[in-house]
């Protein structure tokens, strides 16, 4: 199966430079032809030169900066069934590729696969088998949950995969891709393993595959911690408008207001600037909500039956 690998980068000169002898030689180890392009989001670094001069041979497409749903308009243009997506902070094991086809090819249903993921020194693990919870009235995708260790190593499914996954492009498309309406970022590709699930289709763990993420290496840089974890609360504010239905949604509604009064009274002010951040999308919220949940009567059981197979 023959498949291509996307970087996203966004004023990553310094991570691609990181990066790419990996992917490059993965490339090489996957089978058949595995071309790289580089998807770069409007760069004002050197990224565009660094790319000319030192991987003349790397494709580059010149995107507007959209956070990953720039993906959505490079891979209507592309042929491949399979195409790899990654951002510009990922390392790949020379072998990681052929796990992931593998496991696209085994699982029709399948709409993405994901590797196992350490940090860059390979001493902590990151991810890619995510469950969920419900905090407060929010939810949260987690990887590093109570007990772990002992899961890891198997093979299952997975709520979500964020810098690194192999993705079946016509059923990715078909959901119509990530959701810009999270742009810059945090918590989309929650929202995207959520539709496929509620579409029918899973997402795959396939530790056979490895991978090395840095972890907020475009986001920290770019808004600093305390910024990313307003991104992320405001976006999960935005997830829980824009799908939940039946008792997930009244819960989340009724911890807004205890959640307001707890932000007011420790002078935490990022959550009210999470709140206006999403209330500004609340249009294109609604419009989407309608798009989804209209003729779809069985959506809350189907809701529930994610939140079961995931929960922690």
């Amino acid at each position: 199966m023959r498949t291509h690998v996307l970087v996203l980068n966004y004023n990553g000169r310094d991570l691609l430079s990181q990066c790419l002898p990996s992917l490059v030689e993965a490339a090489r180890n996957a089978p058949g032809s595995c071309p790289i392009t580089v998807v770069d989001n409007d760069s004002t670094d050197d990224s565009l030169a660094y790319l000319a001069e030192v991987w003349p041979g790397i494709n580059v497409i010149r995107e507007p900066n959209r956070g990953l749903a720039s993906f959505n308009f490079v891979l209507k243009r592309m042929n491949e069934q399979t195409v790899l997506l990654l951002n510009n902070d990922v390392k790949l094991d020379p072998y990681a590729i052929q796990p992931l086809l593998d496991a696209l090819e085994v699982h029709n249903d399948a709409l993405f696969a994901a590797p196992l993921c350490w940090t860059f020194d390979g001493s902590v693990y990151e991810g890619m088998r995510t469950l969920v919870r419900t905090r407060f009235g929010l939810i949260q995708g987690l990887a590093r949950v109570p007990g772990f260790e002992s899961a890891i190593h198997r093979e299952g499914l997975t709520a979500s995969a964020g810098p690194i996954l192999m993705v079946d492009r016509e059923k990715f498309l078909f959901l119509g891709g990530y959701d810009p309406v999270y742009f810059p970022g945090r918590i989309e590709d929650l929202d995207l393993g959520f539709r496929g699930w509620m579409a029918g289709f899973t997402g795959r763990y396939v530790p056979q595959s490895l991978a090395y993420h840095k972890g907020f290496g475009s986001f920290e840089p770019a808004f600093g911690r305390s910024g990313c974890d307003d991104l992320a609360l405001r976006n999960s504010m935005i997830f829980a408008w824009k799908n939940l239905a039946g008792g997930k949604l009244i819960e989340h509604l009724a911890w807004l207001p205890v959640r307001a009064l707890y932000a007011f009274g420790g002078r935490r002010w990022g959550f009210f600037r999470a709140l206006l951040g999403a209330f500004k999308r609340l249009g294109d919220v609604r419009q989407k909500r309608r798009s989804l949940h209209e003729n779809n009567p069985g959506w809350a059981e189907r809701q529930e039956a994610f939140f079961r197979e995931f929960a922690w």
